[in-house]
């Protein structure tokens, strides 16, 4: 088995709290908070990915 990659554990944490966030958000019938959750996941999403992109194009992956 392969070093973990810690930063990728920390996206995906974080990812994982922003779809919590938006469950909470639509438990409690806010719009606000469910678009704020969505955004905040695409956010993430994309840093992790772009991430990836450059830990490989590196050769650290």
């Amino acid at each position: 088995m392969k070093n973990v990659q810690w930063v990728f554990i920390l996206y995906a944490l974080a990812a994982l709290l922003s779809m919590i966030a938006i469950g909470f958000a639509i438990g409690v019938k806010s719009v606000l908070g469910i678009l704020g959750g969505i955004i905040l996941l695409f956010v993430i999403m994309g840093m992790g990915f772009k991430t990836k992109k450059a830990m490989r194009d590196k050769g650290l992956l």
